[in-house]
Formats: structure tokens, C-alpha cells, sequence
């Protein structure tokens, strides 16, 4: 039973990784026709009105929760879902697609090394390859092993931006597995996607430029279906999932499957038209062994118990 629900964990976190990795090609035609803040709102919007109808209609219980919950549970969905797709959509707009996604494939580095100072528990020699080796197979899907694109990286206002986003989405990939302690994965999810689209609606009146009901009505077609499936798909599916890979794996295990976010955003954009290099196969295939070896050794070290007790 327990083998099979972390079967089921696994290619949970496969789905919402394509999802999240889809949304970069999705998300920068969108960004043609809208702004940054807008989608973010919609995106958040939809994934809560859909996330509390799911509840009414399932007549789900509402946990308990005292004022001090509640704060906490805005303080992460406003910093750690807000912040990152605010950071980066915007971000996006001041730098290259490549610096962005360089930054961001960061993420599991960052997260598995704050989570193990925070557990006083050094990463273990396959967890270290593991994100290196993930880190160097997307670096080849990004650069298409280009080092002249290493070698020329330089920070700008959107880096610093991006930066910032992808701190928020580790301290958020952590705490989320310490409020999952307890609150179910389900109304952190739903409470996480209204903290971020309230403080989304802040922030754009703040600016006086915020006509997110305007920007919508206004897009073609294919912008509005894509902003439907980055709500719904993306969103709903995509963190739900996500919350429950890193309760039931921890934030180290789950974030390295972020590296396949990447890979999945260039096959989406070859299925999109673009091409994709030879390089680039070959960085997404390196990808996968890297995330794929900690399981591997572990499937190898239990056939050879049960041969040993056999």
C-alpha cells in the first residue's frame, strides 16, 4: 500500500511539473496581450473559485483554525505563491527567457540546502549528485550547451526580480510541508490561491494601471484558452499536486523534480512549432537519470536484502 501510494505520488509530481513546465511558452504569448499583474490574477482567481466549489459540492469539513493559522497561511501564499509568478512574470519583461529559467533551475539547489540546515541533516552523496546533475542537464537544455551564454550572464533589474521570485518559491516549497502538519493539502492549497490573488488585486490598484476584467475580454481566443488552462490545469492540479509530493517525499526529494520543469517547457514549445536541439535532448535525458538514480540505488539495495534473506 505504501508502495503504491508513492507510485502514485511520483507521477503526480511528473503532471504537475509538465504543467508548470508548459506554462512558459503558454504564459509568454499571454504576456503579449496582458500584464503581468492581470495574469497573475487571473490565474489565482480561477484556480480558487474553482478549488471552493470542488469543496461546497464534496461537502468537505473546514478545519479549525485560529487567527494566528490564518496568518500564517497568507503571509506564505502571499510571498511564496504571489510573490514568485508576480517576480516572474514581471521579471520576464526585463530579461531573456534563458537568464529566467538559469535562475529558477537554482530552485532545488537552494531549497534542498536551506531544508537540510534547517533539519541539521547534510544531503547525502546521491541527493548531491542528484542536483547537480539535474543542474547540469538543465543548463544544457537552456543554453544548448552554449558555455559563450554561461559566460556572458549578467544580473539585471528582471534577474534581481527573478532572484527573488525563485527564494520565495523554496521558502514556500518548505513551509508548506510544516503547515501540512497540520492542514490538509486540499484548504492550504485554496487559502494559499486567495492570498495570492487578493494581494494581486493590492498591489495592481496600487499601481492605478491594474484593468484585469478589461484585459480579459480583450484577448484573442488562443490567449484565452491558455489563461483557462494555466488557472485550471497548471494551477488547481499543478499545486495541489505539488503541496502533496512535498508532504508525502519532503522538500528536498520533491524540489528535484522542478528540474523538470525546464524539459518539459522546451517539449512543449518544440510541440509549439520551435526547434529543439540534439544538445538539448541530450541535457534532458541527463536530467532524468540524475532525478531517477536515488531511486534506482534504493530499488537496487532492496532486491539485494531480499536476496541476502532469501
Amino acid at each position: 500500500m505504501k508502495s503504491y501510494t508513492a507510485y502514485m505520488t511520483l507521477v503526480c509530481l511528473l503532471i504537475c511539473v509538465f504543467s508548470w513546465g508548459s506554462v512558459f511558452p503558454l504564459a509568454k504569448r499571454v504576456l503579449e496581450e496582458m500584464s503581468g499583474e492581470s495574469l497573475v490574477f487571473w490565474r489565482f482567481t480561477i484556480a480558487a473559485v474553482t478549488l471552493a466549489i470542488y469543496i461546497v459540492f464534496t461537502r468537505q469539513a473546514w478545519p479549525k483554525l485560529s487567527l494566528a493559522q490564518y496568518t500564517v497561511i497568507a503571509l506564505v501564499g502571499v510571498v511564496g505563491v504571489g510573490g514568485l509568478n508576480l517576480a516572474l512574470f514581471n521579471g520576464l519583461q526585463h530579461t531573456s527567457a534563458a537568464n529566467g529559467a538559469l535562475i529558477m533551475a537554482l530552485s532545488p539547489l537552494v531549497t534542498s540546502i536551506v531544508n537540510a540546515l534547517l533539519q541539521r541533516e547534510w544531503l547525502s552523496r546521491q541527493q548531491m549528485f542528484s542536483l547537480v546533475g539535474g543542474l547540469a542537464g538543465v543548463l544544457l537544455v537552456i543554453t544548448n550547451g552554449s558555455v559563450q551564454q554561461l559566460l556572458h550572464f549578467s544580473f539585471n533589474q528582471g534577474d534581481v526580480m527573478i532572484t527573488a521570485g525563485m527564494l520565495a518559491w523554496s521558502g514556500y516549497t518548505i513551509c508548506s510541508q510544516r503547515v501540512g502538519h497540520w492542514l490538509p493539502v486540499l484548504p492550504f492549497t485554496l487559502l494559499s490561491m486567495v492570498a495570492a490573488s487578493v494581494s494581486m488585486s493590492v498591489i495592481g490598484l496600487g499601481r492605478g494601471e491594474f484593468h484585469p476584467w478589461q484585459e480579459l475580454m480583450g484577448l484573442s481566443t488562443i490567449a484565452f484558452s491558455s489563461v483557462l488552462y494555466i488557472g485550471l490545469f497548471a494551477t488547481v492540479l499543478g499545486y495541489l499536486f505539488w503541496i502533496n509530493g512535498v508532504k508525502e517525499f519532503g522538500p528536498a526529494k520533491a524540489s528535484l523534480f522542478f528540474n523538470l520543469v525546464p524539459v518539459f517547457a522546451a517539449l512543449t514549445a518544440l510541440a509549439m512549432g520551435q526547434a529543439v536541439t540534439e544538445i538539448q535532448l541530450v541535457g534532458m535525458v541527463i536530467v532524468i537519470l540524475a532525478l531517477m538514480l536515488p531511486m534506482l540505488v534504493n530499488l537496487r539495495a532492496a532486491r539485494g536484502l531480499v536476496v541476502k534473506r532469501c
